[in-house]
């Protein structure tokens, strides 16, 4: 099963790039891997990549900006798809601080990373950044319970963590290029591995945290796990809420595994 990495920076917006990758889920399909760039007054990174396309990850952030001019890294949540390059873009940008929670925090400690320059920020509290203020949000559906992402109200773009990411057959430049079945059906399988507890939630108090999105009228929906989503909230929105009610995600066993791995069978 080996695996093949690519960071590409594309253009989202004006001052929005996303730092695109693959990740295999074999036997299943590939997920977008997603880091995003603000270029606003006090530039943002928006989590940090995966530690096995490190050299890759680094010198498309450096193509794009000086790590030297960030002002803030966005942890949206401690998993290794987020922070494998954490360490090494704070040490090329030394005036930047790292947004997270505090169990955020906690979750740094014991993984050994920096905590000297932590910035801590709940859900409905304000990050300015210069010529905009970032709004930060709980996405509906996560799979960490640190995770938080936020609304820039100057683009009208979400920044909404793992939510409304999807198991794609390939690669995508945008949501829009998915065939709508396949998003529909790449959404719902996302969710019941992202957040396998959205089956045990209440109806209509999933419905709540949907309209809460609906409220932010984004323009962009930028998911860690999604091509980059314009102009498609209900759209998003509809197949979010089919994932609810879809059967839990039950993965390949054992036997499965090793017939796609081609190997022999053990035990």
């Amino acid at each position: 099963m080996e695996q093949t990495f690519r960071t590409e920076p594309w253009q989202v917006s004006t001052d929005t790039l996303a730092l695109r990758n693959y990740g295999p889920l074999p036997g299943i399909g590939i997920v977008p891997i997603n880091a995003f760039l603000i270029q606003a007054a006090q530039p943002v990174l928006v989590d940090t990549g995966i530690a096995e396309d490190r050299d890759a990850f680094m010198t498309a952030l450096r193509s794009i900006i000086d790590p030297k001019d960030l002002r803030w890294v966005w942890l949206t949540h401690t998993h290794p798809d987020h922070v494998g390059n954490l360490v090494q873009v704070l040490e090329q940008a030394p005036d930047a601080r790292l947004v997270t929670t505090y169990l955020g925090m906690g979750l740094m400690q014991l993984m050994q990373l920096p905590l000297d320059r932590v910035y801590l920020l709940n859900p409905g509290q304000v990050l300015d950044v210069g010529d905009r203020k970032l709004v930060a949000i709980k996405p509906p559906t996560y799979d960490a319970s640190e995770s938080t992402g936020f609304m820039d109200n100057k683009t009208r773009t979400l920044f909404c963590v793992d939510c409304f990411g999807a198991v794609l057959s390939e690669p995508a430049e945008t949501a829009a290029d998915v065939p709508p079945t396949d998003l529909r059906d790449g959404m719902v399988t996302w969710a019941t591995i992202d957040s396998p507890w959205l089956a045990l939630v209440e109806e209509q108090a999933f419905a709540q945290s949907l309209y809460e999105v609906r409220k932010l009228e984004p323009r962009t929906i930028l998911s860690a796990h999604l091509s980059p989503a314009i102009d498609m909230t209900d759209t998003l929105l509809q197949h979010l809420a089919a994932a609810r009610s879809a059967p839990p995600f039950v993965g390949p066993d054992q036997a499965a595994l090793e017939q796609m791995m081609g190997s022999a069978p053990t035990g």
